[in-house]
């Protein structure tokens, strides 16, 4: 961490050296009129000319306005939390309000979904392109003892090639007892062009070490004090937790490399192109568990007493080989071939008494051919990508269509379908542990996943979107019958759910509201999927400049809330979710009070969190055994330097 650190600061330290100097050079040489003309020439470019570009290419610029979404993003995450609910420290696991399928996988994920939530994926990454060297810090207190801070630069060194590097570190102490988050997260990235942009190379490296400690939740005479609300224990360290012993952490390391190169001159001849394309992924990650002693009354049996440790490790490489036409006429089709190599397990195998033997190694190969097509006709933009395994260990497939239409200027509507199937993730094939109930080895079928979909995007009324899923083979964690251990499971029927999303933004001059509605309803699959039917999240706030428009601020309340339901439970061994059917939690209302400001080019974001519990108290949840967040007080600041 201490590297990654002195890395960015020293580069930040030379690029600041490196504007004083260039400040002094022009400072009493030549004429006025010299001088004026070198201050034009050095004037600040436009904001939008600092490109943000996605892993689809799609290109955005620097955003330093305060708006009410900035709010939403002003997280651990840096994105909108809405369908998620947070437990109670920072960097620890989320759950899930809604439920989303991945279309564009054929391959099975690797486990412990609940650490995942800040891992950056390939699709997470963007690239840049800036006519100045650009900086930007991000800091927001935690709820006891630390802080999160997110540190990113990026330069052009040449007008052909930009770089960047960047830092995200946690470290949470909780109010709870042995609840403790550290994370550290360093990313860089590159890309490059020829000057006649006929060759075109993207790069990145990214590691992440994501640690949590683990306590099990409260105790059965804590959960007792706590849904009391028993004065002396408004102080939550005070509370008992189920142990104090055991922490989780997630390592993993990425280089991905993708570079194209077009056959005819991507400048002279945009509407017809031939390109031939290369990508390579180097993908590593690492999950552990230890804990000191065992814990049998939680977790059952074990094979050891005291230093338990379940490690788990997957790598990947891909290779693919990739083609592109474009053609004003037909459109643009990508065809792609890719071969995955994949090496996921354990260190040894595991004897049952029985005799049966549970492997230690999943390992193979898969090869892959896909394309994608993107075509406007009468006035639609069609979009559709596919993907199918031909050769390797496991089989699978995808296919997404959307196909979007533009009313007029204020008014645009998209539709589609996908379709995937795909094995599940590792942890459900095949898991070994030092607790005897944790050892598995399963063949499940390949999950089958339908989605119809439709967006509505208006500015004049409401953006909308609703989705109708159907899932077959929908594998999920839960307990086993007449006893409390985490088991994988494969329901036998189908999954079918809907899910319609509403937001508006209303704006009476100093006056704002924002407001997001959700209804979803599982008709078939309960048992396997719990959800809740309805979750909304309304903001009302005062807008207004201050001191001679020196001061932006956006100050109001924001108001939380979801019908109650059976939460799914979260199980540390695991570090996954799992379908309970005992408790139903939920349904108590959350109210924010936030009071945001503007100067310059920095953001200041001041939150008092769970504000109504002062008055009505906490004994709400996150998970069972999981408290939701008490009352707090968050301060933070994004800052952008444009050098």
């Amino acid at each position: 961490m201490k590297n990654y650190l002195f890395v960015i600061f020293f580069s930040l330290f030379t690029l600041h050296t490196f504007a004083q100097q260039r400040g002094r050079a022009l400072e009493g040489s030549g004429t006025d009129s010299e001088e004026n003309a070198v201050q034009d020439s050095v004037a600040k470019p436009p904001v939008q000319d600092y490109k943000i570009i996605s892993y689809e290419n799609d290109t955005t610029f620097v955003d330093t306005s305060l708006t009410i979404q900035k709010d939403y993003k002003f997280n651990y995450l840096r994105k909108d939390n809405f369908e998620l609910l947070p437990f109670n420290n920072t960097g620890q696991p989320y759950t899930h309000l809604s439920y989303e399928v991945e279309f564009d996988e054929t391959m099975p994920d690797f486990g412990a979904r609940a650490r995942h939530f800040r891992f950056f994926e390939v699709e997470d990454i963007s690239y840049y392109r800036v006519p100045t060297p650009f900086t930007e810090l991000y800091f927001k207190t935690v709820p006891e003892q630390g802080q999160q801070l997110d540190a990113f630069f990026t330069v052009n060194t040449s007008p052909n090639f930009n770089f960047s590097v960047a830092y995200n570190g946690v470290r949470a102490l909780g109010k709870y007892q042995h609840y403790l988050t550290s994370t550290g997260i360093f990313r860089t990235t590159a890309n490059y062009h020829t000057s006649n942009k006929k060759y075109q190379l993207r790069t990145h490296f990214v590691t992440h070490d994501l640690t949590n400690e683990e306590n099990g939740g409260l105790t059965e005479q804590a959960l007792e004090q706590y849904i009391g609300e028993e004065e002396e224990f408004d102080d939550r360290s005070l509370l008992d937790v189920r142990f104090e012993n055991a922490e989780n952490t997630l390592n993993g390391k990425r280089f991905y490399l993708e570079h194209e190169y077009f056959l005819t001159n991507p400048i002279t001849d945009s509407l017809n192109s031939l390109s031939f394309g290369h990508v390579f992924n180097f993908n590593y990650k690492k999950y552990t568990f230890n804990q000191t002693q065992a814990e049998k009354e939680v977790f059952g049996e074990s094979f050891e007493s005291s230093n338990l440790r379940d490690q788990v490790r997957l790598e990947e490489v891909y290779n693919e080989a990739n083609v592109t036409f474009k053609n004003n006429i037909l459109g643009r089709l990508k065809a792609r071939a890719a071969y995955k190599h994949f090496d996921y397990g354990y260190n040894s195998v595991y004897v049952l008494e029985d005799g049966e033997v549970i492997t230690n190694k999943l390992n193979g190969g898969t090869l892959s051919i896909g394309g994608e097509y993107q075509k406007n006709i009468g006035g639609f933009n069609l979009d559709a990508e596919a993907s199918l395994n031909v050769v390797g260990e496991f089989s699978g497939n995808y296919l997404m269509a959307t196909a979007s239409y533009a009313l007029d200027e204020d008014n645009q509507i998209a539709f589609g379908l996908n379709q995937s199937s795909m094995a599940p993730n590792y942890n459900f094939l095949l898991y070994q542990s030092d607790y005897i109930n944790y050892n598995w080895q399963n063949d499940y079928d390949n999950i089958n996943s339908q989605n119809l979909h439709f967006r509505l995007n208006s500015k004049k009324l409401f953006q909308a979107e609703a989705n109708l899923t159907q899932i077959q083979n929908y594998t999920y964690f839960g307990l086993n019958e007449g006893a409390a251990q985490v088991k994988p499971f494969q329901y036998a029927g189908q999954v079918r759910y809907y899910r319609i999303k509403a937001e508006r933004e209303f704006d009476f001059g100093r006056f704002g509201m924002y407001h997001t509605l959700m209804y979803q309803n599982v008709v078939d699959g309960t048992d396997a999927l719990k959800l809740p039917d309805f979750v909304t999240r309304n903001s009302i706030y005062y807008k207004d400049f201050w001191f001679d428009k020196a001061l932006y601020l956006q100050t109001g309340f924001t108001f939380k809330y979801f019908s109650p339901y059976q939460i799914n439970g979260y199980d540390p061994v695991l570090a996954e979710f799992y379908v309970q059917d005992e408790q139903e939690l939920g349904g108590y209302p959350v109210l924010d009070f936030f009071f945001n400001g503007k100067v310059r080019q920095t953001r200041i974001f001041f939150k008092l969190e769970n504000v109504n519990s002062l008055l009505t108290g906490n004994n709400n949840f996150s998970a069972p055994g999981y408290p939701y967040t008490d009352f707090l007080v968050r301060f933070g600041l994004v800052w952008n330097f444009f050098i």
